[in-house]
Protein backbone atom coordinates (compact mmCIF):
# COMPACT_ATOMS: atom_id res chain seq x y z
CA UNK A 1 0.00 0.00 0.00
CA UNK A 2 1.60 3.18 -1.23
CA UNK A 3 2.05 6.19 1.53
CA UNK A 4 -0.40 9.38 0.40
CA UNK A 5 1.14 12.71 1.65
CA UNK A 6 -0.52 15.49 2.94
CA UNK A 7 -0.59 17.09 -0.61
CA UNK A 8 -3.24 14.49 -1.83
CA UNK A 9 -5.74 16.52 0.15
CA UNK A 10 -8.62 16.01 -1.87
CA UNK A 11 -8.83 12.04 -1.71
CA UNK A 12 -12.05 11.97 0.87
CA UNK A 13 -15.53 12.28 -1.30
CA UNK A 14 -18.79 13.51 0.43
CA UNK A 15 -20.53 10.43 1.26
CA UNK A 16 -17.05 7.84 2.24
CA UNK A 17 -16.77 5.97 4.82
CA UNK A 18 -13.94 6.51 6.55
CA UNK A 19 -11.59 5.11 9.81
CA UNK A 20 -10.87 8.29 12.28
CA UNK A 21 -8.23 6.47 14.83
CA UNK A 22 -9.12 7.42 17.88
CA UNK A 23 -13.47 7.41 17.10
CA UNK A 24 -13.53 4.39 14.55
CA UNK A 25 -15.82 4.36 11.56
CA UNK A 26 -17.50 7.89 10.21
CA UNK A 27 -19.27 9.35 7.02
CA UNK A 28 -17.84 12.42 5.26
CA UNK A 29 -20.53 14.45 5.64
CA UNK A 30 -19.06 17.41 3.62
CA UNK A 31 -16.13 19.67 3.28
CA UNK A 32 -16.06 23.87 5.35
CA UNK A 33 -13.83 26.45 4.50
CA UNK A 34 -12.92 27.75 8.46
CA UNK A 35 -10.88 30.92 9.33
CA UNK A 36 -8.88 29.92 12.28
CA UNK A 37 -6.49 32.65 13.95
CA UNK A 38 -6.81 33.91 10.83
CA UNK A 39 -6.26 31.62 8.51
CA UNK A 40 -8.18 29.86 5.91
CA UNK A 41 -8.31 26.64 6.09
CA UNK A 42 -10.96 24.06 4.25
CA UNK A 43 -11.86 20.45 6.89
CA UNK A 44 -13.72 17.40 6.36
CA UNK A 45 -16.88 17.42 8.10
CA UNK A 46 -17.20 14.01 9.88
CA UNK A 47 -20.14 12.54 10.94
CA UNK A 48 -19.48 9.28 14.31
CA UNK A 49 -23.69 8.72 14.15
CA UNK A 50 -22.91 5.83 16.65
CA UNK A 51 -21.37 8.65 19.45
CA UNK A 52 -23.35 11.95 17.79
CA UNK A 53 -20.00 13.35 17.33
CA UNK A 54 -19.54 15.81 14.03
CA UNK A 55 -15.27 15.89 13.84
CA UNK A 56 -13.96 18.78 11.74
CA UNK A 57 -10.26 17.74 10.39
CA UNK A 58 -8.22 19.90 8.22
CA UNK A 59 -7.71 18.60 4.76
CA UNK A 60 -4.60 18.69 4.58
CA UNK A 61 -3.72 17.26 8.09
CA UNK A 62 -6.05 14.20 7.48
CA UNK A 63 -3.63 12.20 6.56
CA UNK A 64 -1.07 12.80 9.01
CA UNK A 65 -3.83 12.21 11.90
CA UNK A 66 -4.18 8.62 10.26
CA UNK A 67 -7.88 9.50 8.82
CA UNK A 68 -8.11 6.26 6.15
CA UNK A 69 -10.78 4.92 3.62
CA UNK A 70 -12.67 1.67 4.64
CA UNK A 71 -10.24 -1.32 4.78
CA UNK A 72 -10.57 -3.74 2.08
CA UNK A 73 -12.19 -7.05 1.98
CA UNK A 74 -8.90 -9.03 1.63
CA UNK A 75 -7.51 -6.89 5.37
CA UNK A 76 -11.13 -8.11 6.47
CA UNK A 77 -10.69 -11.61 6.18
CA UNK A 78 -7.33 -11.35 7.55
CA UNK A 79 -8.75 -9.88 10.42
CA UNK A 80 -11.03 -12.55 10.76
CA UNK A 81 -8.19 -15.24 10.35
CA UNK A 82 -6.28 -13.28 13.59
CA UNK A 83 -9.41 -14.16 15.48
CA UNK A 84 -9.98 -17.77 14.48
CA UNK A 85 -6.33 -17.80 16.22
CA UNK A 86 -4.86 -19.00 19.81
CA UNK A 87 -5.18 -15.41 22.48
CA UNK A 88 -1.56 -14.32 23.12
CA UNK A 89 -1.00 -12.69 26.11
CA UNK A 90 1.58 -11.39 27.62
CA UNK A 91 2.50 -11.74 31.51
CA UNK A 92 3.36 -8.59 32.10
CA UNK A 93 0.89 -6.54 34.55
CA UNK A 94 -1.91 -5.74 32.96
CA UNK A 95 -1.44 -1.52 33.40
CA UNK A 96 0.85 -2.74 30.80
CA UNK A 97 -0.90 -4.69 28.75
CA UNK A 98 -4.16 -2.36 29.52
CA UNK A 99 -1.71 0.51 27.73
CA UNK A 100 -0.67 -1.79 24.65
CA UNK A 101 -4.42 -2.85 23.95
CA UNK A 102 -5.84 1.05 24.17
CA UNK A 103 -2.55 1.82 21.63
CA UNK A 104 -4.08 -0.73 19.11
CA UNK A 105 -7.67 -0.15 19.51
CA UNK A 106 -6.92 3.77 18.88
CA UNK A 107 -4.22 2.95 16.00
CA UNK A 108 -7.21 2.53 13.42
CA UNK A 109 -5.75 -0.54 12.29
CA UNK A 110 -8.45 -3.94 11.92
CA UNK A 111 -5.65 -6.37 12.83
CA UNK A 112 -4.19 -4.50 15.57
CA UNK A 113 -8.15 -4.55 16.94
CA UNK A 114 -8.96 -7.81 15.89
CA UNK A 115 -5.59 -9.05 17.90
CA UNK A 116 -7.22 -6.92 21.38
CA UNK A 117 -10.36 -8.89 20.30
CA UNK A 118 -8.62 -12.24 20.23
CA UNK A 119 -6.81 -11.82 23.26
CA UNK A 120 -9.72 -10.27 25.65
CA UNK A 121 -12.38 -12.51 24.37
CA UNK A 122 -13.60 -14.81 27.22
CA UNK A 123 -15.61 -18.03 26.66
CA UNK A 124 -18.17 -19.51 28.70
CA UNK A 125 -16.07 -21.58 30.26
CA UNK A 126 -13.45 -19.10 31.46
CA UNK A 127 -13.13 -16.71 34.63
CA UNK A 128 -15.11 -13.50 34.50
CA UNK A 129 -13.48 -10.73 33.33
CA UNK A 130 -12.36 -7.53 35.41
CA UNK A 131 -14.30 -4.75 34.80
CA UNK A 132 -11.46 -2.73 32.55
CA UNK A 133 -10.59 -6.01 30.16
CA UNK A 134 -14.45 -5.69 29.46
CA UNK A 135 -14.24 -2.29 28.74
CA UNK A 136 -11.64 -2.90 26.49
CA UNK A 137 -12.77 -5.78 24.90
CA UNK A 138 -16.19 -3.93 24.09
CA UNK A 139 -14.35 -1.39 22.63
CA UNK A 140 -12.74 -2.85 20.52
CA UNK A 141 -15.29 -5.28 19.20
CA UNK A 142 -17.26 -2.36 18.57
CA UNK A 143 -14.63 -0.82 16.39
CA UNK A 144 -14.52 -4.02 14.83
CA UNK A 145 -17.77 -4.90 14.44
CA UNK A 146 -18.25 -1.11 12.88
CA UNK A 147 -15.79 -1.33 10.33
CA UNK A 148 -16.72 -4.96 9.11
CA UNK A 149 -20.44 -4.41 8.81
CA UNK A 150 -19.73 -0.64 6.60
CA UNK A 151 -16.95 -2.93 4.35
CA UNK A 152 -19.32 -5.83 3.98
CA UNK A 153 -22.36 -3.33 4.06
CA UNK A 154 -24.11 -5.15 6.71
CA UNK A 155 -25.98 -4.09 9.80
CA UNK A 156 -24.49 -3.59 13.03
CA UNK A 157 -26.22 -6.65 14.30
CA UNK A 158 -25.24 -9.14 11.19
CA UNK A 159 -21.36 -7.86 11.36
CA UNK A 160 -21.79 -8.68 15.28
CA UNK A 161 -23.22 -12.17 14.74
CA UNK A 162 -20.29 -12.89 12.36
CA UNK A 163 -17.75 -12.08 14.99
CA UNK A 164 -19.31 -13.78 17.86
CA UNK A 165 -19.69 -17.12 15.51
CA UNK A 166 -16.24 -16.24 14.47
CA UNK A 167 -15.13 -16.28 18.26
CA UNK A 168 -17.37 -19.64 19.15
CA UNK A 169 -15.86 -21.13 16.50
CA UNK A 170 -11.98 -20.59 17.92
CA UNK A 171 -13.52 -21.56 21.52
CA UNK A 172 -14.73 -25.05 19.86
CA UNK A 173 -11.32 -25.47 17.99
CA UNK A 174 -9.36 -24.72 21.16
CA UNK A 175 -11.92 -27.34 23.21
CA UNK A 176 -11.01 -29.88 20.93
CA UNK A 177 -6.74 -29.64 21.03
Amino acid sequence: MSKKTADNDNKFDEGQHIVYPSHGVGVITGREKQTVAGFDIEVYVISFEQDKLILRVPTNKATQVGMRPLSNTKVVTEAMKTLKGKARVKRTMWSRRAQEYEAKINSGDLISIAEVVRDLHRGDDQPEQSYSERQLYESALDRMVREVAAVEEINHDKAQEKLTKTLAKRAEANAAA
